[in-house]
C-alpha cells in the first residue's frame, strides 16, 4: 500500500525526530557494568480504537498491538520469538540480536493510540517512553497474518533503527 506523499513526508519527519531523540537517549545510557541487567517494560495502552473502512473480523485492540511492542522490546524474549512478531521477521534476526544487546538494563514503555484499520492492516500512533523521557508519537503499521497481528516489515525496521540496529536494504 502506497502512502500519499504528504503522509510519507510527515512520517519520515516524525521518524527522524524520534530517531534523533532516541539516539540522544541511548547516548545518555550507562556503560557501567554494575547497571541492572533486567528490564521492566511497562504496559500502557489507550482504549481509543477508531476503525474505518473494511475491517478484519478480529480488528485489533490497543492492548493487542501494545503486547507486540512490549514483547519486542523485552530483552529476555528469544530472537526467534521476536522474529514472529514482524512480517518477514526471520530476515531481521541479526538486527533483533543487536537490539536485544542494547536493551539490557534499559526500560521502555509504549502508548498506542488512534488506531485505524483497513482490511488486514492497522495503523496507530505510538509513543515510546524511556527513563530519559518520551519521544514524539510515530505512526506504526501492523498486518493481520493468519489471525495474528504482526508489525509490518517497515515498522519493524523503524523500531530496530531507533534501537541502533537498522535494517539494510535487501
Amino acid at each position: 500500500m502506497l502512502l500519499p506523499a504528504r503522509t510519507l513526508r510527515v512520517s519520515l519527519a516524525t521518524a527522524a525526530a524520534a530517531l534523533a531523540i532516541s539516539c540522544g537517549l541511548a547516548a545518555c545510557g550507562s556503560d557501567d557494568d554494575s547497571a541492572a541487567t533486567t528490564t521492566t517494560v511497562a504496559a500502557t495502552a489507550t482504549s481509543s480504537t477508531h476503525s474505518h473502512g473494511d475491517h478484519a473480523a478480529g480488528a485489533p485492540t490497543a492492548e493487542t498491538l501494545h503486547a507486540v511492542l512490549v514483547k519486542l522490546a523485552d530483552p529476555t524474549v528469544a530472537t526467534a520469538e521476536k522474529a514472529k512478531l514482524i512480517v518477514n521477521g526471520e530476515q531481521r534476526t541479526a538486527n533483533i540480536d543487536k537490539m536485544n544487546a542494547g536493551l539490557q538494563g534499559y526500560a521502555l514503555t509504549f502508548t498506542v493510540a488512534d488506531i485505524t484499520t483497513q482490511g488486514n492492516t492497522a495503523n496507530a500512533q505510538v509513543t515510546i517512553g524511556s527513563p530519559h523521557g518520551a519521544a514524539p508519537a510515530v505512526p506504526l503499521t501492523w498486518e493481520d497474518v493468519d489471525g495474528t497481528w504482526k508489525l509490518s516489515d517497515a515498522s519493524g525496521c523503524l523500531l530496530l533503527g531507533f534501537a541502533q540496529a537498522p535494517c539494510v536494504p535487501a
